[in-house]
């Protein structure tokens, strides 16, 4: 189940709220975590024990962590071996074999015989939720909660289940026991209207956009310089509004019932660096990296320059390898990773003596050429389009819906939108920062046009689709 379809807005959704609004106090975290198991059993009834059964073994053993002084750390490490084995065994099994039969063949040898695993909605997102829970506690950050209900509640919460943000345990455990004073009507109105325009992010941006980037992919014998341009920057495009617009809903949703869930954007296409990029995309995965390998690996406080430059590597490999079991996002990992080596070593220097607007194009098209290897799996087909981009041999003429290039149009406005303003950063109306402070009568209007384009374009499209949930 996906929060931009019929099934989520008209009946889950609304009966969900309905039965939150008046419960009582102490039925309200129970009522969300039974309608948080419902969601995830939807779309995965085959999985959910299995994710039940984990996550209460972790909770027991993440409970000895906090009373033991002499098993503390023996403890920990079960508990990061329980959540990784798990994610390790669903993920990245099938990768693991399919290598080592590609291997056998190479030196003549007979493949192994295997049973493809299918791979858990969401189990990337709420493996690293579990891990923060088992860390923080361990640390002495939080004690752990006191009830199993609310430990569940914590992991399973439908808003942020599927695709974050990643919530770090210690910045909501006091909400999950006590979130009377976020429980507001103002609060209310604010996180629906939230919801509304992640939804309309997603729905006539991102699939405007991404079904364009399908057609065009889906044909890699009739590519060209023109079609591959197209194809990737209509491919840029979507993959920020489709998760950017899926953060938006479940921070609205949220919102809604209490909740306050970290930002996940922060306008990353006007960055000047990728280094400043990623301070700006995916900002919760960044700082789980940062905080839970990064630092952990030495982080900056290291004795030679060659030792930071492997802790930085080691983590984007790591966060490219996350996304999916592909060689490609290896390399999408590794990519990233070396722009931000070649920033330390002279590239953030050498691009401060040109302009600002300058620098965010450079920064631009090395996040654009980075989204071939994450779009096209197969590293050959990635290496074909990088070639075709940059072969400029425009030899046919492209046709384009006047749906694709208004969507197209809106997307890079909202994009550069803030580029605009000096000094204090100007938010557009899409991500909520000033405009959105409080409830405005003004806003009421143009989010329910919003509202009404989105549900007509669901119900009248199959194409709905949702990148971040193969991750």
């Amino acid at each position: 189940m996906v929060f931009s379809s019929s099934l989520f807005i008209f009946l889950f959704l609304p009966l969900f709220l309905v039965f939150y609004f008046i419960s009582g106090k102490k039925l309200k975290n129970p009522l969300i975590l039974v309608f948080s198991i419902l969601f995830y059993a939807w779309g995965a009834p085959g999985f959910i024990f299995i994710v039940l059964g984990s996550l209460i073994i972790n909770y027991y053993i993440v409970n000895a962590i906090y009373r033991e002084s002499r098993y503390r750390r023996h403890l920990m490490w079960c508990s990061i071996l329980i959540n990784i084995g798990l994610l390790a065994y669903f993920k990245y099994a099938n990768f693991f074999i399919e290598n080592v039969n590609s291997l056998l063949q190479t030196i003549g040898l007979s493949s192994l015989n295997w049973t493809r695993i299918a791979l858990p909605i969401g189990i990337s997102f709420f493996t690293f939720q579990s891990l923060t829970y088992t860390l923080d506690v361990y640390r002495r950050v939080h004690a752990p909660l006191k009830k199993l209900t609310d430990y569940l509640l914590y992991i399973l919460m439908f808003p942020q289940l599927i695709a974050g943000p990643i919530v770090r345990f210690h910045t909501i455990a006091d909400q999950i026991e006590n979130r009377s004073v976020n429980e507001t009507y103002e609060q209310r109105i604010l996180g629906f209207l939230r919801f509304i325009m992640g939804l309309s992010k997603k729905v006539l941006l991102a699939n405007t956009l991404g079904a364009e980037a399908d057609r065009i992919f889906s044909q890699p014998e009739s590519i060209n310089s023109a079609t591959a341009w197209i194809g990737i920057l209509a491919y840029t495009f979507q993959i920020y509004y489709d998760f950017s617009g899926y953060s938006d809903m479940a921070i609205g949703i949220g919102r809604m019932i209490g909740f306050t869930f970290p930002e996940n954007f922060n306008n990353p296409y006007v960055s000047q660096s990728i280094t400043e990029f990623w301070r700006r995309w995916h900002m919760t995965l960044g700082a789980f990296m940062k905080d839970y390998l990064y630092i952990p690996l030495g982080g900056n406080r290291v004795n030679t320059k060659a030792r930071l430059y492997f802790n930085l590597w080691v983590v984007f490999l790591i966060s490219g390898l996350w996304h999916g079991a592909s060689w490609s996002f290896v390399l999408w990992g590794a990519y990233h990773g070396l722009f931000l080596i070649l920033d330390r070593l002279f590239l953030i220097r050498m691009l401060s003596k040109i302009g600002k607007p300058i620098r965010v194009f450079i920064t631009f098209l090395i996040i654009v050429v980075g989204w071939v290897f994450f779009r096209i799996e197969n590293l050959k087909d990635a290496l074909s389009v990088i070639c075709h981009m940059f072969s400029f041999r425009f030899n046919s003429h492209v046709i384009l819906s006047k749906e694709f290039v208004l969507a197209m149009i809106f997307a890079f406005i909202f994009s550069f939108i803030t580029l605009l303003k000096q000094g204090r950063q100007l938010e557009s109306v899409f991500y909520f920062k000033d405009a959105f402070s409080k409830p405005r009568w003004w806003i009421f209007i143009p989010c329910l046009i919003l509202f009404i384009l989105s549900v007509s374009y669901i119900t009248s499209f199959g194409f709905n689709p949702f990148i971040y949930f193969r991750f």
